[in-house]
């Protein structure tokens, strides 16, 4: 089906939108800035705003959808939200001058699905809470976890390639995108099919058994990398790619039960990547010790809004990067005090002036439709992270 003339004349007039912004001198002195980061080098702390509510981002139609085919509201979705966040909530973002068009990649998975029951506070919100039905528990029923098999559909790929250079000749290239690196966090999955509760209480009841899960997903995660290298389908060889990863689950536990359940299992992965990324919204300031010593090429580490900050400063060092995660709590906060996030940020980052510092904004379930509140957060982050630099 060729692309609709109505819907092409608005993807194009975005595209030209985003190919002056892409053109701007400052991005390439933001990459600039983020290889001095990834390179261990002193810089100006990079600001990253991701994982926003974006059903309460709207103002004044900027994000209303015009196109009226599927493909193109799609495409339509992506660059109406970079515009968006160039706007109002840039941080550090670089603003590419193409149009990605990914593998078309098919996935058979792990063979389990989630059995779950949801509970919503916000029919328009994508956050909400779940109750897990347990489908795994006990040796027998590991064999449900499936070693994934992988194709790509170059067929597929070339129909939507062509789709997109029919809209955007003479705008914006188009350039294939293969994968660059994949999520990797086997526990954030794995409770989803034993309970929560269960598997951490099989820790010490049952530890031969959680290992045995374990020491399966891992290598079933392994199946699937070996694909994509046979195939070609990663963006450079894993020794220049990033690993990232994280056990959210062990906040609670203790270092020696990371190593045991997570770490010497996760370290299987984390050996095949060039450059490594590890945590989440786990507490991680007390564990540096043990990631340092059982994750290979370990070049980042999250510190989530639950860290002893002194204790993270301590135990990081010029080391690594240390990924600060904000606690996104201020912008769900009954009444919004921009003082009060300037003064912790310059006092965070006083803290941390002797680290390789990023700050990652994420997890914002709300701003209370009221997305000025971020924007301001933004504009604070900009001005505290210039007297860093």
């Amino acid at each position: 089906m060729p692309i609709p003339m109505h819907d092409r004349a608005i993807l194009r007039e975005l595209g030209f939108e985003i190919a002056e912004i892409a053109a701007l001198p400052v991005q390439q002195e933001r990459a600039e800035n983020h290889a001095r980061i990834n390179r261990l080098e002193r810089a100006k702390p990079t600001v990253h705003i991701y994982q926003e509510p974006w059903n309460e981002m709207d103002v004044d139609g900027e994000l209303q959808l015009r196109c009226e085919d599927g493909f193109c509201q799609g495409l339509e979705l992506g660059l109406r939200r970079t515009l968006y966040s160039w706007r109002h909530t840039p941080g550090d973002m670089v603003v590419s001058g193409a149009i990605s068009q990914p593998l078309c990649i098919r996935d058979t998975g792990f063979g389990l699905t989630e059995d779950v029951d949801i509970a919503r506070t916000d029919a328009t919100s994508d956050v909400v809470s779940r109750h897990f039905h347990i489908q795994i528990k006990d040796e027998a029923d590991a064999e449900k976890i499936r070693f994934p098999e992988v194709s790509h559909d170059e067929a597929e790929t070339q129909r939507q390639l062509a789709l997109r250079e029919e809209v955007f000749d003479g705008v914006l290239p188009v350039q294939i995108s293969k994968t660059g690196g994949f999520w990797f966090a086997p526990w954030d999955e794995l409770v989803r099919w034993t309970g929560v509760t269960e598997v951490l209480m099989d820790m010490a009841m049952r530890p031969d058994y959680v290992n045995l899960l374990m020491d399966r997903f891992v290598s079933a995660w392994l199946h699937r990398l070996d694909q994509y290298e046979a195939q070609n389908l990663l963006a450079a060889p894993t020794s220049e790619l990033w690993g990232v990863g994280a056990a959210q689950i062990f906040s609670e536990v203790s270092p020696a039960m990371h190593v045991e359940f997570a770490l010497r299992h996760e370290a299987r992965w984390f050996a095949r990547w060039g450059r490594n990324y590890y945590g989440c919204c786990e507490p991680l300031d007390h564990k540096v010790d043990i990631l340092r010593e059982h994750i290979p090429h370990l070049k980042k580490i999250s510190m989530s809004p639950w860290i002893d900050f002194d204790r993270a400063v301590a135990n990081m060092g010029e080391e690594f990067i240390f990924a600060w995660k904000p606690n996104p709590a201020v912008l769900a906060a009954e009444s919004w005090d921009p003082d009060y996030v300037r003064r912790d940020m310059q006092e965070k980052l006083e803290k941390a002036k002797n680290c390789i510092v990023e700050i990652h904004m994420k997890d914002i379930s709300t701003v209370r439709y009221q997305p000025q509140r971020l924007w301001e957060w933004a504009r604070i982050a900009a001005e505290v992270t210039a007297e860093y630099g």
